[in-house]
C-alpha cells in the first residue's frame, strides 16, 4: 500500500517539539478501559485493558498493543491509536509491561527492551480464546523494539497477521549513547526518576526489596547504561549490560520477520542514534520501512499548532486495514 508522507505542523518541526506536544495537548485518558489481571506462568501478573470485551469475530481483528518505557493504557500515544482503532472497528486489547501503571509486580524481574515472552503468551492465550478474530500488533518505543524482536524470533510461527512498530530504539548500545548526549539528557532522567519511583513502590515489600540493587546509590541512575548494568541485566539473567544490549537489540532480527510489518521511524529521533535505523537490505521483504526526516520519538504531528492532526492515527490503521 501507498504510505502518505510525514510532514510536520507548522511550528512544530524541531524534533523535541515534536516528541513533547503531544504529552501536553492531549494530558489526561479519554478512553475508558476495563482491566483483568492476568496470571503468568512463573507465578507474576500481567495487566490487560480493553475499552470493550474482546470477541470471537472474523470481521473485527484484535489489536495487541505494547506501550513504550513506563507507559500504560493512559498514555496519550495509546489513548489516541485506541479512538482511532475503534472507529475503524477494531477491538482492542493493551498489554501493560510487568510494573506499569502505577501498579507493581509480584516478582523482582520487570520487564525490559528484549523481553518477548509475556507478549507472545499472552498473544498465545487470545489466539485460544478468540481463534477466529486475526491478531495484530502495535507497539511504540520499547513496545516496538519488543515486537520487531518478537516477530524476528518466531518467524513463520508468529500469531500475528499484522504489525506495526513506532520509534523502536532497534541498536541499544547506539540508542543509550544517544540518550545521554544534549537535550536527550532530559528525557533520560525523567524515565530513569519514573522508574525508580516504581522500583520504590515495589520495594515497600521487604522480600522484593531484598533482592533488588540497593535503590539509595543514585549512580546507578545516572544515566541509562548505569541502570541496565546494576538493575536490568542482573535481574534478567544478562551477562551485564553489553550482553543485555546486544541480546535485547531488535534490528539483528529484522531479517528474519515474515509477516507483513511497518516500521515507523523519524530521523530526528531524539532517543535513537540514525546509524540505528536499518537500510532496506537489512530487513526481510515482509517489513515496510517508512522513514521521516523529521517527527521527533512518537510524535509526527502534521496540521498545525491550532489544528494538529496525529499522522500515526491515521496511517497506523489504514496499513492494518490493508492486511486484515
Amino acid at each position: 500500500m501507498s504510505i502518505p508522507p510525514f510532514e510536520p505542523a507548522i511550528g512544530l518541526g524541531n524534533c523535541h517539539l515534536q516528541t513533547l506536544f503531544p504529552r501536553y495537548h492531549r494530558p489526561k485518558p479519554w478512553i475508558r478501559t476495563q482491566g483483568q489481571w492476568l496470571t503468568t506462568p512463573d507465578g507474576d501478573r500481567l495487566a490487560l485493558h480493553t475499552p470493550a470485551p474482546l470477541q470471537n469475530d472474523p470481521a473485527r481483528p484484535i489489536v495487541l498493543v505494547l506501550h513504550g518505557l513506563e507507559g500504560s493504557v493512559e498514555s496519550p500515544y495509546v489513548q489516541g491509536l485506541m479512538q482511532a482503532l475503534l472507529a475503524k472497528r477494531f477491538q482492542v486489547a493493551v498489554m501493560h509491561f510487568r510494573g506499569c501503571g502505577g501498579i507493581p509486580n509480584l516478582l523482582p524481574r520487570a520487564y525490559h527492551s528484549g523481553e518477548t515472552g509475556d507478549a507472545r503468551w499472552l498473544a498465545g492465550r487470545l489466539r485460544t480464546k478468540f481463534p477466529m478474530s486475526p491478531l495484530m500488533a502495535v507497539g511504540y518505543s520499547l513496545g516496538g523494539n519488543v515486537l520487531l524482536k518478537w516477530l524476528g524470533e518466531d518467524g513463520t510461527d508468529s500469531p500475528l497477521s499484522a504489525a506495526v512498530s513506532v520509534s523502536a530504539p532497534l541498536d541499544l548500545h547506539l540508542s543509550s549513547r544517544r540518550m545521554d548526549t544534549g537535550f536527550s539528557k532530559v528525557y533520560q532522567k525523567h524515565l530513569l526518576t519514573s522508574l525508580r519511583d516504581s522500583l520504590g513502590r515495589k520495594a515497600k515489600d521487604p522480600a522484593l526489596a531484598a533482592a533488588m540493587p540497593p535503590l539509595g546509590n543514585t549512580r546507578y541512575f545516572d544515566n541509562f547504561r548505569n541502570f541496565d548494568h546494576h538493575f536490568t541485566a542482573p535481574l534478567h539473567g544478562f551477562d551485564g549490560v553489553d550482553d543485555y544490549y546486544t541480546r535485547a537489540s531488535s534490528r539483528p532480527y529484522l531479517a528474519s520477520v515474515t509477516k507483513p510489518t511497518l516500521l515507523i521511524h523519524a530521523m530526528d529521533d531524539p532517543f535513537v542514534c540514525p546509524n540505528a535505523v536499518p537500510a532496506p537490505s537489512d530487513v526481510s521483504g515482509a517489513v515496510t520501512l517508512k522513514l521521516s526526516k523529521r517527527g521527533g520519538h512518537v510524535g509526527f504531528v502534521a496540521g498545525s499548532l491550532w489544528r494538529p492532526e496525529y499522522w500515526l492515527e491515521r496511517t497506523i490503521p489504514a496499513f492494518l486495514l490493508a492486511h486484515r
